[in-house]
């Protein structure tokens, strides 16, 4: 009974085959949320799948109707060894973006997992299916290791509509407060660093999507007859986009900007390095916030983003001064940043820079969490994960994109430690999604140790030993 069998019953659950034919399976639910007909099908995933192994590991489970209409439901399930141990609550989702079948190139297939040389091809293999398949199967091993014992409470959480902006998750936790209670949430979604590197991220970043826009008549006028004499929207909206954003990056309204970098956050970030992957883009040196390095630019800084930009016709120009402009922007902030007054800050910039007519639209948004990097459940995790792999873990204080890590972090109250076992050029959510099957094998014995540690030594149960 050890810490190193419990690592080699995953690594034998990998080299065996049965992982594959596990995740085989599970990619075989077209559990697209997007579309309208798979409730069903979401359903099932959770019912047909995803209960029956976890009641073999003990679990009691019940399903939960999602409290917004048309969305997917939610599986909460529980083991409880004493309450004396440290709980953590997990969680995943089962959901995947539409599956795009004709766009995947032959012989592939979105609906069952293809293997070429290290890649696993399959939707959801990614995002969310495997990474939640590995934790799960990691529980598994400990149990093995341990004689039927975890050493630790375990509370689970998987929704069907991440993809769809889990509409219905804060609303669960809420109503479900007690019933989720736990010491720290431990979970697997997104990107590691790199495919080699080991990493563990804290939080998000938020983000808020907003509209632009420029109406300034009826109808367009030919530019020949009425050049010079009309104003042109795009012109002046890109002109009122010019004094957002400079040419090179930087945001230039002080409250859509971040406070400064807490030290603990430049010193997790000082060892990493962003991009220089297979399929990564060549990073821009001179671009954003001048004096950051560039990892502290995507993760520790707030970034303004034109997504789309239109007036009259791209795709067919001709010779008229248009009638209206928009665009569509993005800011993704860190933690500290006043983004619920976004649309207040933007107005008295566009005013006072001679921009009123330009209107305004808030469509979505979602807040940045992060926990702080000195944290002990932190100096935990890494100290697991490096004693398993023997590399040095890399530590992100948030993922540069948002997940609904606030549910967990605010609404819950949790320490959130998230340990990826994807990669930056996974194609997640576009055609040819794929893992890597030497992460999935190091994620299995990553999880191994790092479950297999939480009934050890614990920060919830070092407190508790003292006191």
């Amino acid at each position: 009974m050890s810490r190193t069998q419990a690592i080699e019953h995953a690594t034998h659950h990998f080299e065996s085959g049965a992982f594959l034919e596990t995740l085989n399976r599970r990619v075989g639910f077209r559990t697209e949320s997007q579309e309208d007909d798979r409730s069903a099908t979401l359903l099932s995933y959770l019912t047909d799948e995803i209960t029956p192994e976890v009641k073999s590991l003990g679990f009691t489970t019940r399903i939960v109707a999602n409290p917004v209409d048309g969305f997917g439901p939610f599986l909460i399930a529980e083991r409880r060894e004493g309450d004396h141990l440290p709980t953590v609550l997990i969680y995943g989702h089962g959901d995947v973006v539409r599956g795009y079948d004709s766009q995947w190139r032959a012989p592939l297939t979105p609906w069952a997992v293809t293997i070429e040389g290290e890649h696993w091809f399959g939707r959801g293999t990614a995002d969310n299916k495997g990474q939640h398949s590995i934790n799960l199967a990691a529980l598994a091993s400990v149990l093995a290791a341990r004689d039927g014992k975890l050493g630790f409470n375990t509370k689970l959480l998987i929704e069907m509509g991440e993809e769809t902006g889990s509409p219905g998750l804060d609303e669960i936790c809420r109503a479900h407060r007690e019933e989720l209670a736990a010491d720290v949430l431990i979970a697997s979604d997104g990107p590691r660093l790199a495919a080699r590197r080991p990493t563990v991220f804290l939080g998000s970043r938020g983000s808020v999507n907003f509209k632009l826009s420029l109406n300034l008549r009826d109808g367009a006028h030919h530019s020949g007859n009425w050049g010079g004499l009309l104003r042109n929207p795009a012109t002046v909206l890109v002109n009122a986009l010019a004094s957002l954003v400079d040419a090179r990056g930087v945001i230039a309204v002080d409250g859509l900007r971040p406070p400064p970098i807490p030290e603990a956050v430049r010193r997790a970030l000082a060892d990493i390095t962003v991009g220089g992957g297979p399929g990564d883009p060549a990073v821009d040196e001179n671009w954003g916030e001048p004096g950051l390095t560039a990892p502290e630019r995507v993760f520790g800084w707030n970034s303004f983003e034109i997504l789309a930009f239109k007036a009259g016709n791209p795709e067919n120009p001709v010779n008229a001064i248009p009638s209206s402009a928009f665009a569509h922007c993005q800011l993704r902030f860190v933690v500290g940043t006043d983004w619920d007054n976004l649309e207040r800050y933007l107005r008295a910039h566009l005013d006072a820079h001679g921009f009123s007519q330009v209107q305004i639209d808030v469509e979505r948004g979602a807040p940045a969490t992060r926990l702080n990097p000195d944290d002990p459940w932190v100096t935990w995790a890494i100290a697991s994960l490096e004693q398993t792999t023997g590399k040095k873990t890399a530590v992100l204080p948030n993922l540069g994109g948002t997940l609904p890590n606030e549910v967990f972090a605010d609404t819950l109250g949790l320490p959130t430690i998230w340990v990826p076992h994807s990669y930056p050029a996974c194609s997640q959510h576009a055609p040819n999604e794929h893992l890597l099957g030497p992460v999935v094998r190091e994620g299995l014995q990553i999880m191994a140790g790092l479950f297999w540690d939480l009934g050890e030594n614990s920060p919830r149960a070092s407190t508790v030993s003292a006191a």
